[in-house]
């Protein structure tokens, strides 16, 4: 009995012995920990961004007036310098424009005159400095003998003096005398008439001299010698003045006037050509009137967008929405690849001609715009298209 019991406890022994060790065989090994992959961006950007032509601009008149030509039609091509459209203003600014070119002519001669004469005004300048250098030895000579006394030979060179010109102002009265009685409007009177004064005129400054020199000079002489000497230097500095101003040239004076005239005939030209030309629509550039807002009979509005002219011969994207993440991953000169949504099969290969300096907000995002050169066209490309932008990395 003691011995079944013994086997039996040795049994349930074995066998909680196998269950412990089956537990212990069951524990999972350790494993080693999984590599997280690693997630790697696309190289490139894609945006999105609107078709335009290479070059398109909006014309207006600068000026009001009635249409009276439209010679272009919407659609039509047209070259550079070509004339679209004109105002009623022709006529009176062709005028303006001739009057403004005879000024010009008439300053440039001016001006010409001025340079041509010089010699002559320095050498006129030059005499008028030798006369009142003359004047102010005279002067200073009559004041001299108030002041000194005369010279026996200056009284007897007066005292002939005054006999000559008497004589001479008798002959003038004898001849005049003939004439006397003749109308007033008589040639030959009114010639020996001159003659008579002038003769009379002399004489008598030749006796006021001779009594001068023969007397002793008053306070009344004294003070109309001392202001003929202040006036004849007076005349000598002026004279000495304008000629260092034209001895090596014209006036300064009248060459600023001269200048200033024909600066002035230049600008007024200038702005009447202008106002002319303000008087057409001219195509800056060749190109496609893409819109055209004018009719004949019409008033022009300055400033109101009449035409839209554009050079459809190659195309630019700029970008809507390039923000400032992506921005450090483009760079011009940098090739991009160009899909528009309305042709998705089509893809055309273009090049990052600039980026903007300054960003602007769109949607929240702070974006910069960059201007792409197509390097390829499409008859299907169209004026505001959205297309894709993917710039390679």
């Amino acid at each position: 009995m003691n011995r079944k019991i013994k086997s039996t406890i040795l049994i349930i022994f074995l066998a909680l012995a196998l269950i412990l060790s089956a537990c212990q065989g069951a524990s999972p090994p350790a494993q080693e920990p999984t590599p997280i992959p690693t997630v790697v961006g696309e190289a490139g950007v894609t945006v999105e961004g609107k078709l335009a032509p290479v070059e398109s601009v909006n014309l207006s008149f600068n000026m009001g007036g009635t249409i009276v030509d439209v010679s272009v039609t919407e659609g039509e091509r047209v070259e550079a310098g070509q004339t679209i459209a004109q105002l009623d203003q022709r006529e009176r600014l062709d005028a303006a424009v001739a009057s403004a070119e005879l000024e010009l002519v008439g300053a440039r001669q001016a001006l010409e005159t001025l340079d041509d004469n010089a010699e002559v005004a320095a050498a006129d300048a030059q005499k008028r400095v030798a006369d009142a250098r003359d004047a102010v030895r005279h002067a200073e000579w009559y004041l001299n003998n108030l002041e000194d006394g005369s010279r026996p030979t200056d009284i007897d060179e007066a005292k002939a003096n005054v006999v000559l010109l008497k004589d001479r102002l008798e002959q003038a009265q004898e001849d005049f005398s003939s004439y006397e009685n003749k109308p007033e409007d008589n040639v030959t009177r009114a010639q020996l008439l001159s003659k008579l004064a002038a003769a009379q005129q002399s004489y008598d400054d030749a006796v006021r001299l001779l009594n001068n020199l023969e007397g002793n000079a008053s306070e009344i002489d004294m003070s109309i010698g001392q202001a003929n000497l202040a006036l004849a230097e007076a005349n000598l500095t002026l004279a000495e003045r304008e000629y260092e101003k034209v001895k090596d040239g014209p006036d300064p004076d009248d060459l600023e006037v001269a200048q200033a005239r024909l600066k002035a005939a230049e600008s007024g030209l200038a702005a009447a050509r202008q106002s002319l030309t303000n008087a057409e629509l001219v195509a800056p550039f060749s190109g496609t009137v893409v819109q055209l807002d004018l009719k004949v009979g019409e008033q022009a509005i300055p400033g109101n967008p009449a035409v839209i002219l554009a050079d459809l011969s190659g195309w630019v994207v700029e970008t809507d929405d390039l923000n400032e993440m992506e921005i450090p991953r483009v760079e011009e000169g940098q090739f991009v690849s160009v899909t528009p949504d309305a042709l998705p099969d089509l893809t055309l290969r273009g090049v990052v001609e600039s980026i903007s300096q300054f960003s602007v907000e769109r949607f929240g995002d702070v974006t910069y715009t960059a201007k792409i050169d197509l390097e390829e066209s499409d008859p299907r490309l169209r004026w505001g298209m959205t297309v894709k932008v993917r710039f390679e990395g």
